[in-house]
């Protein structure tokens, strides 16, 4: 495991964990397995997560698609909660505290931050990659733009 402390650890560390992603998914396009692949991935090398995992977008929903960690909401719509906000606006959602997140869907009571990137490719919306944390921020600004790196090499080995 990789240890990412409260307030991140740099840039620097995530060329480390780009170079993985690129190897783990170098051999495969299929888009469940390398969902399934890169869940695991980030659940297991960082540190202070209690869920990683996708949201894939069917009809303006976010339908629940591989992860790793407790049960999770089944259909999330779009504009609900941080996953749905990420979703309708297409913009990531780096929230310290959930509980003061207006709307903010409880799927587990023992998440305290969120991270939550919209997948777009080709100008389509996705999905959303989802990060969650007992941890209050635990997310720092370097974990954001570290994990939009990691989701960039993915959605570029990916075939979706």
């Amino acid at each position: 495991m990789i240890d990412l402390p409260q307030s991140g650890r740099g840039l620097e560390g995530y060329s480390l964990l780009a170079a993985q992603v690129e190897a783990l998914l170098a051999d495969e396009r299929d888009l469940i397995a390398n969902a399934a692949q890169f869940a695991a991935f980030l659940f297991y090398e960082l540190d202070g997560l209690s869920w990683a995992g996708f949201y894939f977008n069917r009809d303006e929903q976010l339908l629940l698609g591989p992860f790793q960690g407790r049960v999770a909401c089944v259909r999330i719509p779009f504009g609900r909660g941080v996953c749905g906000t990420a979703a309708a606006t297409r913009q990531t959602q780096r929230v310290e505290d959930v509980h003061a997140f207006a709307g903010h869907i409880a799927c587990d009571s023992a998440s305290n931050s969120e991270l939550v990137v919209p997948l777009e490719k080709h100008g389509r919306l996705l999905g959303v990659l989802d990060l969650d944390s007992p941890r209050h921020a635990r997310f720092s600004l370097e974990d954001q733009q570290g994990i939009e790196a990691l989701v960039a090499i993915f959605l570029r080995l990916t075939d979706c």
